[in-house]
């Protein structure tokens, strides 16, 4: 037996002895007061992670959601605020501009900025799934709440969903009134400060018809510094304005309309030069990885506007059935300048223009048959069409005005077009087993017009104008079965064990930034799908005084898709998208909460995961042979330990009000960035605290509070750079960095 098999019985083993060993607990188990406002971090959110209404407790996934009073309590204010603090799960924003998503779960993620190249961890809003990681990782505001589902979910999601998916729901309008305002102000960096002004407002205007209005400004100075000018760096301004319309004309029939607009402006990336993978500095700057110092002459921009509309129909048949639809539409544009050399001189400025539109429909149902069947079904449709260029102006050194002595122009138009059908089933054998069994089949078809930045030197053109000649036309169409089948065992009402295996698969596309000279054996595609079997095993807890959840997971990936980043002395970076290998990884989650007093709760999870390649189809290391050496190599995105701690307090302060305190900390070990395993992102030790103090019967919250204040550096992506960049030494890595340290302070109040 093999060292990995025998692992894998060892804790198969332990988990199995683990069930029978924990107590199950009673229905009617005695529940130490608590005060109300301690309930957050223990109270049922309501999920959808199985396309119908149930509590997180219920859902047999392994699943970290949150509702609106914990977003809330937690000063989330993004999705990348969670990127430490859940088991095996990695929210990180790319840094190369603001908001593109390089989620990972698991294991599975990404290191990319190419807007083609499709998630391991989708997105979806209000049920409407983000057809790119541009703009996924985006500011929030008046949420109902975030799930998080770790492990493929293309049963009931679709495509591209191997890895895990994030749900966010916005809030909509209650059965009375309610405005709220809300100002904050923070800071901490070696730049200026970060201005907050947000409010939402709703509630019924008839018996029928209820709307609300949310709206989000954030006007941010720049945390850091640029060394090079003295000058603060990274400012933003964003502007977010969501209407909201409910109409129910009646008890069986409710219709959602959401319209989201969102503007942002500001400086391009925070670009960090320092000693790449291969012990080499950067010339002429380089800085401590630990730290966040740059020094850059270009300090770029980016503008990006978005428009967001959902559609959701509900509409109840029967006692126990409901059909639901949800039409989609999202335009996004941007317009971006990054420094990628990382250096206060002129040799590797990147510019890129955006346009895309995606429609997409879903249309279902759920029912319950003869008081045992659960069944839900229905049919997805999506299409996406993105236009890209993009821009490298290098070695501008040589010059005399810093105009690039070497242009390159490139990009591509791409469209996708899906069609899914799916069903799920779950079957009560008996008030404690439940079978469950699902399938999707999914067709998609890509065609892509590219232009290969090799091949338009010095000849300058543009994709979104029309100008350039496309030098790659192609499509390609696949067809994909995505099976689940699990069962159920009900150990009480609090306390359920689940298993169950499932496949996702990850879409076959093309490379629309195609800088490899050889477009022969590294050109812009197709490549093909990635394929993800999952095993798992997880049980969920709940007692008076709290929760437990855990799962333990096998995942066998076959042809993993993987953007190959290599450094170029011609083109500065070039990425190869590959199937490069067939790799398994071995993993353990735990989550819970526990009320250690009637005013002070505890929370903590772990993660764990053991990847490792079992075949290799490209040369990873690039030294010219795929042999045990690729094999050795880590998988990247993979760290192996996730952990997280965290207290919550409350004080009553007499006829005053209360105060809430709460501390957390969270740990991510490094990770690789590159395939190479030369590029890494460092271990993050996160500690967040805070203090709200209730008032005025709660009209009144004053808050204050501190976000990484271990001042940790965490860099979006470390892309290695070469040693010369044409006839100029250059070296170094560039790695964009998210902000330190965040101290600051915030007001509600609520009419």
């Amino acid at each position: 037996m093999t060292s990995r098999n025998c692992n894998i019985s060892v804790l198969f083993t332990a988990f199995i002895f683990l069930f029978g060993a924990f107590p199950a607990p009673a229905a009617n188990a005695q529940e130490a007061p608590l005060h109300s406002d301690m309930i957050l971090l223990l109270e049922e959110v309501v999920v959808t992670a199985r396309k119908r209404e149930e509590t997180a407790l219920d859902a047999p996934l392994s699943i970290t959601a949150l509702g609106a009073g914990q977003i809330e309590a937690r000063k989330i204010r993004g999705l990348t605020d969670l990127a430490v603090s859940m088991p095996n799960v990695a929210l990180d924003d790319v840094g190369t501009t603001r908001g593109i998503a390089n989620f990972s779960m698991r294991g599975l993620g990404i290191n990319s900025s190419i807007p083609s190249i499709d998630p391991t961890v989708g997105v979806f809003v209000d049920g409407v799934y983000l057809g790119m990681t541009f703009g996924a990782a985006f500011d929030l505001f008046g949420l109902d709440s975030i799930e998080v589902l770790r492990g493929p979910q293309g049963t009931l999601f679709g495509r591209n969903v191997t890895g895990g998916a994030v749900l966010v729901n916005t809030r909509k309008p209650g059965d009375e009134f309610e405005a709220r305002v809300r100002a904050a102000l923070d800071g901490g960096g070696d730049g200026g400060l970060n201005k907050y002004l947000m409010g939402s407002a709703g509630g019924p205007v008839s018996d029928s018809l209820s709307v609300g209005v949310t709206a989000y400004y954030n006007d941010d100075d720049g945390w850091f510094e640029n060394k090079l000018t003295g000058d603060d760096f990274g400012a933003m301004e964003q502007v977010m304005f969501r209407p909201v319309v409910v109409w129910n004309p009646n008890e069986q029939l409710e219709l959602v309309v959401r319209y989201q607009y969102e503007e942002v402006e500001g400086d391009g990336s925070a670009s960090q030069a320092h000693t790449n993978g291969l012990g080499i500095d950067g010339t002429p700057v380089n800085f401590d990885r630990d730290s966040h110092d740059l020094s850059i002459d270009g300090e770029g921009f980016q503008d990006t506007e978005s428009h967001f509309v959902s559609a959701e129909m509900n509409l109840k048949i029967g006692e126990n059935g409901v059909i639901t639809n949800i039409f989609g539409y999202r335009s996004y544009e941007s317009d971006l300048l990054s420094d990628i050399d990382a250096q206060p001189v002129s040799m590797f400025h990147g510019a890129a223009t955006l346009e895309s539109e995606q429609v997409s429909n879903e249309l279902r149902y759920n029912g319950v048959f003869a008081g045992r069947f659960n069944l839900t079904t229905g049919v997805y449709y999506f299409n996406n069409d993105i236009d890209y260029h993009e821009r490298r102006d290098l070695l501008g050194l040589l010059t005399p005005d810093n105009s690039p002595a070497l242009r390159q122009d490139g990009g591509g138009e791409y469209e996708v077009e899906t069609l899914g059908v799916f069903a799920a089933v779950d079957y009560d054998l008996n008030d404690s087993i439940t079978f469950s069994a699902g399938l999707r089949y999914t067709t998609e078809e890509k065609e892509a017009r590219i232009v290969s930045l090799v091949r338009n030197v010095n000849s300058p053109c543009n994709v979104l104008a029309g100008t350039c000649n496309f030098d790659f036309i192609d499509d390609e169409k696949w067809d994909n079965w995505s099976p689940k089948v699990g069962m159920i065992y009900h150990m009480s009402d609090g306390a359920r064990i689940y298993a169950h295996w499932t496949r996702g698969f990850r879409s076959g596309g093309y490379n629309l930034r195609n800088t490899a000279i050889d477009t022969v054996n590294f050109g812009p595609g197709p490549f093909g799908e990635e394929t993800v079997d999952n095993y798992e095993i997880g049980f969920k807890f709940s007692f008076g005084q709290g929760y437990l959840s855990g799962a333990l997971f096998f995942n066998d990936i076959e042809d993993m898709q993987r953007e190959v980043n290599l450094a170029d002395p011609f083109s500065g970076v070039v990425q190869v998208i590959k199937n490069t290998a067939d790799a398994e990884i071995l993993g353990i989650e735990l989550d819970g909460a526990l009320n250690l007093a009637e005013n002070l709760q505890a929370t903590g999870s772990l993660g764990w995961l053991d990847p490792e390649y079992n075949k290799v189809r490209f040369d990873l290391n690039s030294d010219g042979m795929i042999d045990g050496r690729d094999k050795d190599l880590d998988p990247p995105r993979a760290a192996e330990w996730t952990w997280s701690l965290g207290l919550r307090h409350h004080l009553q302060v007499g006829g005053l009000g209360h105060v809430d305190t709460r501390v957390s900390y969270s740990y991510r070990d490094k990770s690789y960035f590159t395939d190479n395993n030369l590029g890494y992102i460092l271990s993050q030790k996160i500690l967040d605290a805070g203090l709200d103090f209730h008032m005025g019967n709660g009209r009144w919250v004053f808050s204050i509070y501190g976000k990484n204040l271990l001042d940790e550096v965490k860099h979006g992506g470390d892309s290695q750079l070469p040693s010369r960049l044409g006839p100029i030494p250059l070296g170094g890595a560039y790695g964009p960095l998210a902000k330190g340290r965040v101290i600051g302070g915030e007001v509600t109040f609520t009419f």
